[in-house]
């Protein structure tokens, strides 16, 4: 992209719609969020029956310091008009997708577009975003999973009826058969992982270390509250033993963790679970569903210590 010809538009449902350089949202008041961002597939690959897409294990996770200008005062700029009831979010990118082919484009309700940490970003970690990150610019909506925050994003619409594009109404959705609409994919479902102690198995993955202290840390992160305690098991998830919580990064990034195990000889599974301010608990065994999304099931490491 072409920073000096691209423009992004916003219009639609509005009194007066918009048409902004890069340079003139750059000169805008900005703000700064430290954001997980987590794939709404990541875990896909534990799942049974297998499901036919990208292939995540547990590594479609990350987070990182945001730049941008807040996209609720270009809304009450533009003028929302009395029907407006959708935002919609129009990326450069096109491709097919099951014979159909369309630009990467996601909505958000009108209350939910309007929050005030929505940002339209064009920099990550105090640089530029890179092409990868969606240059010149992508939308950041703390808390939801990844495809929410399009990407090389073109246009802005406001919509009076409910949006029906190919990655709001076919792709991104909770049901159990074609046939099933299901519910659709929104915040992040709290999620502990660990990083694997010891060192692995070529092909089975497994770990081994050797007895004694062993330290076993990670991040934990939810798009419905605030994590408030994780939890650790080294039986399976016979017992549970809390973890200590490191101090929170920002209110939407994933909050660290730790705990001392003193490791004995044998077989063990490595365990651990968040609880949100929400109430949300990870559950034991993943949800299954045709699209592989939103698997937050307790992470299960076997160890053998010798």
């Amino acid at each position: 992209m072409d920073a000096e010809t691209w423009r992004l538009h916003l219009g639609g449902r509005v009194e007066r719609p918009l048409e902004l350089t890069l340079a003139e949202l750059q000169a805008r008041p900005a703000q700064t969020h430290v954001v997980t961002l987590e794939c709404a597939g990541n875990g896909r690959a534990f799942l049974s029956p297998h499901v036919t897409s990208q292939p995540w294990l547990s590594d479609a996770v990350g987070t990182a310091a945001w730049t941008g200008t807040p996209l609720a005062p270009l809304l009450e700029e533009a003028g929302l008009l009395p029907d407006a009831l959708e935002v919609v979010f129009s990326g450069l990118d096109r491709g097919l997708q099951d014979g159909v082919e369309h630009a990467y484009e996601r909505s958000l309700p009108v209350a939910d577009a309007q929050r005030g940490d929505v940002l339209l970003a064009y920099a990550i970690n105090g640089q530029p975003l890179p092409p990868q990150h969606g240059w010149p610019l992508r939308v950041i909506v703390p808390g939801w999973y990844g495809m929410t925050h399009v990407k090389w994003l073109a246009s802005i619409r406001v919509d009076a009826e409910p949006f029906r594009g190919w990655q709001q109404e076919d792709a991104y959705r909770l049901h159990q058969s074609e046939d099933d609409p299901g519910t659709p994919v929104t915040r992040m479902l709290p999620r502990a992982l660990l990083a694997p102690p010891g060192i692995p198995d070529f092909f089975s993955r497994s770990r081994f270390l050797d007895a004694g202290p062993c330290l076993l840390a990670g991040r934990a992160w939810s798009g419905w509250a605030p994590v408030e305690r994780v939890e650790v098991s080294v039986d399976g998830g016979a017992h549970w033993v809390d973890a200590v919580l490191e101090e929170p990064l920002a209110e939407y990034a994933w909050r660290g963790w730790r705990y001392d195990w003193d490791a004995s000889p044998g077989e063990h599974e490595l365990c651990c679970r968040a609880t949100d301010g929400a109430g949300n608990v990870q559950p034991a065994e993943p949800a299954w569903n045709l699209g592989g999304y939103c698997n937050n099931a307790v992470q299960r490491v076997h160890v053998t210590v010798s």
